[in-house]
């Protein structure tokens, strides 16, 4: 539940363990933790990401966006929300999203070493053309700057399988690290396309991606969402 004596810090991951809702303290909204972002301050006073949600001490909450948590340095809410003087850098929203996608890759290689991945376009294909394999699949992932002729084919297959057997996308489709970023996390080279297979580590990984592409899309949708409004005042005058 939300703490009500303080609205904007919790008082430590050790006492927030149940609570599923916090405020936001650059909007004001209240949200679910999955869509926001824990912030402390670190022993030299500058503001820290709790990506995990694990360090110790107060914790002030930001909406997972880019806009939301530059807004917050811009605006000092880091200050006003900790109640004294701390450093927030002017990179924070950019070394954040560093930090978000190092968590991802990290989570990915863990998934890997489980054996809870499979990587290359052939056995892709094969643990999607298979009904037994492809039943313990748990998402697809694709290198965000992987070709488009493979990644077409691939969700075709996704979108096939799905038809047959009359039901909607069980799995995501993955596009947020690079084939770079796809190496460093497989211990390989030129990795396009890969499976996650279910599993413990692959769920870990499925969430930190997801937090991942929030924080990258959170602002697009809302920049979308601005422009329908504001085209849809204008048709109707």
């Amino acid at each position: 539940m939300l703490a009500l004596a303080d609205p904007e810090l919790d008082n430590g991951p050790r006492t927030q363990k149940s609570a599923t809702m916090r405020m936001c303290a650059v909007s004001r909204e209240v949200r679910p933790i999955g869509e926001l972002i824990r912030f402390v301050v670190g022993p030299s006073g500058d503001v820290v990401p709790d990506i995990k949600r694990k360090l110790p001490g107060r914790g002030l909450w930001i909406t997972a966006s880019r806009l939301a948590v530059a807004e917050a340095v811009r605006r000092h809410h880091f200050s006003r929300g900790f109640k004294t003087n701390v450093r927030a850098q002017p990179t924070l929203a950019e070394d954040l999203e560093a930090l978000l996608a190092r968590s991802a890759i990290e989570a990915l290689g863990i998934a890997a070493k489980a054996g809870q991945v499979v990587s290359g376009f052939s056995k892709v294909e094969a643990a999607l053309s298979q009904r037994q394999s492809r039943a313990t699949l748990a998402a697809l992932i694709h290198a965000s700057d992987g070709a488009a002729d493979g990644i077409r084919k691939l969700d075709a297959m996704v979108r096939s399988n799905d038809g047959d057997q009359g039901q909607a996308l069980t799995f995501p489709i993955i596009c947020c690290l690079t084939s770079a970023e796809l190496d460093l996390a497989l211990g390989r080279s030129n990795v396009i396309h890969a499976a996650v297979l279910a599993g413990p580590a692959s769920r870990t990984f499925l969430s930190r991606s997801q937090t991942l592409v929030r924080y990258r899309s959170a602002d697009a949708d809302k920049i979308a969402g601005t422009a329908a409004s504001k085209s849809a005042s204008t048709s109707k005058t």
